[in-house]
């Protein structure tokens, strides 16, 4: 009765759950699958990003579970610790028995028992057990002698029994490498995060005004955190994502970045990318040089330094600011410096300049049959997969944006080096309203000398109303002269031509059409727009010759070259329109300054896990390879008992079967020989 009870108590049934193989599978499981979502999604990264791909509703169901640091989660921990107490049990309640298995012989099995294996036949006459004995131990076997009360001799042998060796280091494996896991997924600062003395810093400010409940030691069990760190400059903390917010990981060192080294390949793909770094301890002032690469980092005071990324270190940047509003003057030139941002003032408007990165270099591929698509496109076209690729430098670039006083900001991409289109050389800007958004390109035409300053005098004067009646004089005596209209129409002429300019001012080619859609008549429409057209291609000439002649620049010759730039002036002049900023920002100059992105991590547990992982590869090779056989042969004067098993039947069992059989009847026959 107390045996029954105590079988029937809570204690002894929630052991009997938490060490069935059942419960380890389900763990197992679970564990697979998260661990699968884990390796799918991208994890640690800022949590606006994930909100931005997956949408509010999705956003919040997946951080409900935990989704975005899978293998730190409370959930994956708790499942973690119970695999270890259901596996450590496991061990404990069937390990004494394996132990016995290991040990034992099984000699005193019964003749019903032997004559019932598959394997099992009897052999008429008798042999000398001690030769059998020698015989088996020569191939191998551990030979046991059992005397029965009858008088009858039983050899139990067996071979192959660290096979039984192999769940041991299988279950002790997945222990180990649990251990290592939650060495590593940092169990105790997940309950801090939870009785909130941790709590994650959600402002953007900067790190030396964290305050202290969002800073770990450094003493902290585990971490793994990035820095960037430019040439000449140092760090001593790095950054942990911590769901919506950051903590701020001291270290017991400081790092400082002497130079950065990168070589890149013909496609523009970088090649190799190293950091020279001097790593100086806190405590001692000792310090280490050394040179990191790609998976070859530095490991100091059990911290591993990792070169992970590259990018801009805040490079000094010089620019002209065009107005735009205004292009007639002069730009101003502005000093900057990238990924920093300052104030801007154009007129009675106030701006944020928020510059990003300054890329170098800019190899892309913009293949393309000559004259079939503009920029735009090209640029929407970048590193896809063509048949042709026309693969170009297109040389160093800055972005940045314009941020009004309302926090409404317009993002800017600038090329600073001509780029050439359809044989002509362009100044190109993009610009979108949205991050989300494609850049819509801008196409400004240089002149001869690579200059934007002709575009800008030309843009002037055609939004100048104080140049209209000198410009609609001359383009109607060019007219007149050349037969186009008669003398009576010379005033009617001269009042469209002013009209189109003020019209065109206003706002390009959409302003004319947009008129054209409200008042012209369908069926007349196109008429009218060619018209338009026209009077703009005529008098483009005109307004070029009064904007040098206002500049104080000799006049040109119109060939066709320059009736070109004129055409891409007009375009240009239009889609500036679009620019949506009273300032365009030139790049003019920088001195390039690189950084490193560094990733440095602190891994207690790693050893466990390849320690572990060195343990389960024994216990697969044990359990998969290595077969136990036991045999037994029973010796009943003039006929004896032969019987095979092993934990796997297959057909080398069978071979074995017949190769004992034929040796002991090959014994037997020496046996009566002698």
């Amino acid at each position: 009765m107390s045996s029954k009870k105590r079988n029937t108590t809570l204690p002894y049934r929630l052991y009997e759950l938490f060490s069935s193989m059942r419960f380890a599978i389900g763990l197992l499981t679970i564990l697979a699958i998260a661990s699968v979502i884990g390796t799918v999604l991208k994890q640690n990264e800022p949590y606006p990003n994930y909100a931005f791909e997956f949408g509010q509703f999705w956003f919040q169901f997946f951080e409900l579970l935990g989704l975005y640091d899978v293998y730190h989660s409370g959930w994956f921990l708790t499942i973690l610790a119970f695999l270890v107490l259901s596996t450590t049990l496991c061990i404990v309640r069937n390990g004494p028995g394996f132990v016995r298995e290991m040990k034992g012989y099984r000699e005193k099995a019964s003749d019903t028992s032997l004559a019932l294996m598959q394997h099992s036949c009897e052999v008429v006459g008798d042999a000398d057990p001690a030769a059998v004995s020698r015989r088996l131990q020569g191939e191998g076997f551990s030979v046991r002698e059992h005397r029965r009360e009858d008088g009858s001799v039983v050899l139990a042998a067996k071979k192959g029994a660290a096979n039984k060796l192999g769940y041991f280091f299988a279950h002790i494996a997945m222990v180990v490498i649990c251990i290592g896991g939650l060495l590593d997924g940092n169990l105790p600062l997940k309950i801090a995060e939870l009785a909130g003395r941790i709590v994650p810093e959600t402002r953007d400010i900067p790190q030396s005004q964290v305050p202290a409940q969002s800073r770990l030691d450094t003493d902290n069990l585990s971490f793994r955190g990035n820095v960037t760190v430019g040439e000449g400059r140092s760090a001593d903390v790095v950054f942990l994502n911590a769901g919506n917010g950051y903590l701020v990981q001291e270290l017991p060192f400081i790092v400082t970045l002497k130079k950065f080294h990168v070589d890149y390949y013909s496609n523009g793909m970088p090649k190799l990318f190293a950091s020279d770094l001097v790593v100086t301890d806190k405590a001692t002032g000792k310090a280490t040089e050394a040179t990191i690469e790609v998976n070859k980092p530095l490991i100091v005071d059990g911290v591993a330094i990792y070169q992970a990324s590259f990018g801009d270190g805040g490079s000094p940047l010089t620019l002209n600011a065009w107005n735009v509003a205004r292009p007639d003057g002069k730009p101003v030139p502005i000093k900057g410096v990238s990924m920093a941002s300052q104030p801007l003032r154009f007129g009675e408007q106030a701006f944020r300049l928020e510059f990003g990165e300054l890329k170098v270099f800019n190899i892309e591929d913009i293949g393309e049959t000559p004259g079939t698509a503009d920029f735009g496109q090209k640029m929407k076209d970048v590193r896809e997969v063509r048949k042709e690729k026309h693969v170009r430098n297109l040389g160093p670039s800055i972005t940045y944006k314009l941020r009004d006083e309302q926090g409404q900001a317009r993002e800017f991409h600038h090329y600073m080096a001509p780029i050439a289109q359809d044989g002509r050389q362009y100044l190109i800007t993009g610009v979108r309203a949205e991050v989300g958004q494609p850049f819509q390109y801008l196409r400004l035409p240089l002149d001869e000398g690579m200059a934007v300053d002709r575009f800008m005098r030309l843009n002037a004067a055609l939004a100048n109303p104080a140049l209209y009646d000198e410009i609609a004089r001359r383009t109607a005596a060019q007219a007149l002269s050349g037969g186009a209209i008669s003398p009576e129409l010379t005033r009617q002429f001269e009042d469209s031509v002013k009209w189109v300019l003020a019209r065109f001012a206003d706002g390009g080619f959409p302003a004319l059409e947009s008129f054209i859609d409200d008042k012209v008549p369908a069926d007349k429409r196109q008429a009218i727009a060619q018209t338009y057209i026209k009077i703009l291609q005529g008098t483009v000439p005109v307004v070029m010759d009064v904007a040098d002649s206002q500049a104080g620049v000799a006049p040109t010759p119109v060939d066709e070259a320059k009736y070109r730039f004129l055409l891409d002036t007009l375009v240009a002049s239009s889609a500036l329109h679009e620019l949506g900023a009273p300032v365009l920002l030139q790049l003019t100059g920088f001195e390039q300054v690189q950084a490193s992105g560094l990733q440095l991590t602190r891994s207690p547990g790693k050893d466990l896990v390849y320690l572990g992982s060195l343990l389960l590869i024994i216990g697969i090779i044990l359990m998969f390879y290595v077969r136990e056989v036991r045999l037994w042969v029973v010796f009943h004067g003039a006929r004896m008992r032969l019987a095979m098993t092993s934990n796997r039947h297959n057909r080398d069992l069978d071979r074995d079967f017949e190769h004992q059989h034929a040796a002991l009847q090959q014994q037997v026959g020496a046996s009566h020989a002698s």
